[in-house]
């Protein structure tokens, strides 16, 4: 059984999808699509950056999902590939979910992007710049982390925003909270914390505005039936139905991604292959979590491509 996978926030950098670009016309159709569905030159802001408005949460969400689709695309159209036949599970981290519904048929590619597009700009907006943060422990199991987070509180927000595997938890809250969750890691038999450079507290109680917008935005644009069941962030269990997955998506903005839980449950569902594209984030994730017996193949360049579609 095969699990076909799609990262999260983090893994753009500028000059993604230039190569598959020049390369691929299929690829080219998908940047145009999404470039015309949000009335910006998001590829050129991919290819030629600059780099911070990239890693705007508004551009690197919708971004990181095109270059993504932009390579299913290309597996699908000239490598004969198609996703439905050759994946029996989809999931995403965070953002990466919306690009799993949208690879499975749930959401058309010019939604995917205006959602998520709507999503960096509510996440941005639901917390003024400055009040909030997000770690990394590194080092750190779930039961660690979490008891860090609570010493770590004193009355603010400060919870686990992603299990990502055994080794590196990611916290989320209020930035003097997430300091002193720093400040504290050695206390508590962790390695190391490290604040990320992010713009705002993702997967947290603090993010509600924007679970606010999403449901609004998620009603007038629901999912649709989708061809691939997935596993889903915040239950790290099998979802088939639209209206629970938009119940969820909802859920998800303030929730924890159990990433951890979810290669397990994936592996334990009968999945021997992951296929990770447009990304080479999750690939050691889901080995450190689920195994390293497993085959997982990181999937980004034309080459990449070409060797999957034999193996396929």
């Amino acid at each position: 059984m095969r699990a076909f996978v799609f990262p999260g926030q983090g893994s753009q950098k500028v000059g993604m999808g230039a190569e598959l670009a020049a390369a691929s016309l299929a690829a080219r159709e998908v940047f145009e699509e999404v470039d015309d569905a949000l009335g910006q030159k998001l590829f050129q802001i991919m290819t030629q950056g600059p780099d911070d408005a990239l890693t705007l949460t508004e551009n690197a969400q919708p971004a990181i999902m095109a270059h993504a689709i932009a390579v299913l695309r290309v597996l699908e159209k000239e490598g004969g590939i198609q996703l439905a036949d050759k994946a029996d599970f989809v999931a995403g981290h965070s953002l990466g979910e919306y690009t799993a519904l949208c690879a499975a048929g749930a959401f058309s590619l010019a939604d995917t992007a205006r959602l998520l597009k709507l999503r960096g700009q509510s996440m941005q907006a639901a917390v003024p710049v400055g009040e909030g943060a997000m770690c990394a422990l590194l080092g750190a199991d779930i039961d660690k982390a979490t008891a860090l987070a609570e010493a770590a509180a004193q009355g603010e927000v400060c919870t686990v925003a992603n299990d990502n595997d055994p080794t590196q938890v990611v916290l989320s809250g209020h930035k003097g909270a997430i300091e002193r969750a720093v400040a504290l890691v050695k206390d508590h038999g962790i390695k190391r914390g490290v604040l990320l450079p992010v713009s705002a507290p993702f997967h947290c109680p603090l993010m509600q505005p924007a679970a606010d917008a999403m449901a609004q935005a998620l009603a007038a644009t629901p999912p649709q039936a989708f061809r691939v069941p997935l596993f889903a962030n915040v239950t790290a269990a099998i979802v088939t139905d639209p209206a629970q997955v938009q119940q969820l998506l909802v859920e998800q903005v303030t929730g924890r991604v159990r990433w951890r839980e979810s290669a397990i449950a994936m592996k334990d569902a009968g999945v021997e292959a992951f296929v990770e594209l447009g990304g080479k984030v999750l690939a050691p994730m889901i080995t450190r979590s689920a195994g390293a017996d497993l085959s997982v193949t990181s999937v980004i360049t034309m080459a990449d491509i070409e060797a999957l579609a034999k193996d396929l």
